[in-house]
């Protein structure tokens, strides 16, 4: 499991569930905050009208992609590159038809596909496009999923102002009862606290998390790409290296380099 997520997310409620406690100066006065026509018209309205904006199998998938934030992404790119100067070795020494029976053991099923691709002969630009293809659809998936969260988030301010305006206008048509007028104003602001809580706790940090995880399993297909274009193309094993090192931040290459350092 992330702990990043879960803890983040917890110690965000609990943050605002103790300012709120602190505010109202006791427990009882949380239900100050508690109002189920606001909760109505924010989180319903922010979710129906995102799934108006999608198809309803898009909408599933939006709502199941959440738990995808708890999740570590199963990506090491040094033990990746790592495998890719193995299996350049194997290339240089017994030729690209040996990378067959080492492909069965792989369980990546991109590297898998590139590499059966490359022992099939298929063409330097081609075997490129068809992996480059491949990776722009998974791309196209994880950014409608982080896209789903991104609407949901806009939904959420502006629906909880719809349900301000809505409390405002009920208070403005009751004014002649002094006393409701500061009651019925907290329950139109609690609209706008629960359309900034969807937002900012919920929608936006899932959205960024997601495009987080995206963007660490495009590189490392980047990687996969022109690791297995340079086996194909015959490079040395140490250019290879060289050059997919390149794609790792200053930290993470010490530890390549100690177990790096493919046959020249």
């Amino acid at each position: 499991m992330d702990i990043a997520s879960l803890v983040g997310m917890i110690a965000c409620l609990a943050l605002v569930i103790y300012g709120m406690i602190d505010a109202a100066g006791s427990m009882s006065g949380m239900s100050y905050f508690l109002s189920l026509s606001s909760a109505l018209i924010t989180f319903g309205g922010s979710v129906f009208a995102t799934m108006m904006s999608v198809t309803m199998a898009d909408f599933v998938g939006g709502l199941k992609s959440m738990a995808l934030i708890f999740k570590p992404v199963n990506v090491n790119v040094p033990e990746m590159i790592a495998k890719i100067i193995e299996l350049s070795n194997v290339a240089r020494k017994e030729g690209l038809l040996s990378l067959e029976e080492a492909a069965g053991n792989l369980e990546d099923e991109f590297m898998k596909k590139g590499i059966m691709l490359i022992v099939d002969g298929t063409d330097p630009e081609l075997v490129r496009g068809i992996l480059e293809t491949e990776m722009n659809s998974i791309d196209s998936r994880h950014k409608l999923r982080s896209g789903f969260w991104d609407s949901l988030g806009a939904m959420g301010p502006a629906w909880g102002m719809i349900g301000t305006l809505v409390g405002l206008i009920c208070m403005l048509n009751n004014m002649s009862d002094p006393t409701s007028i500061g009651p019925k104003m907290g329950v139109a602001l609690i609209t706008t606290f629960y359309g900034s809580m969807l937002a900012n706790w919920v929608c936006t940090p899932t959205s960024n998390k997601l495009q987080a995880n995206n963007a660490i399993e495009m590189q490392s297909k980047e990687i996969m790409i022109e690791g297995l274009l340079s086996i194909q193309a015959g490079e040395n094993p140490r250019v290879i290296e060289e050059k997919l090192k390149s794609f790792l931040s200053p930290k993470e290459r010490p530890a390549q380099e100690e177990g790096g350092g493919g046959e020249a």
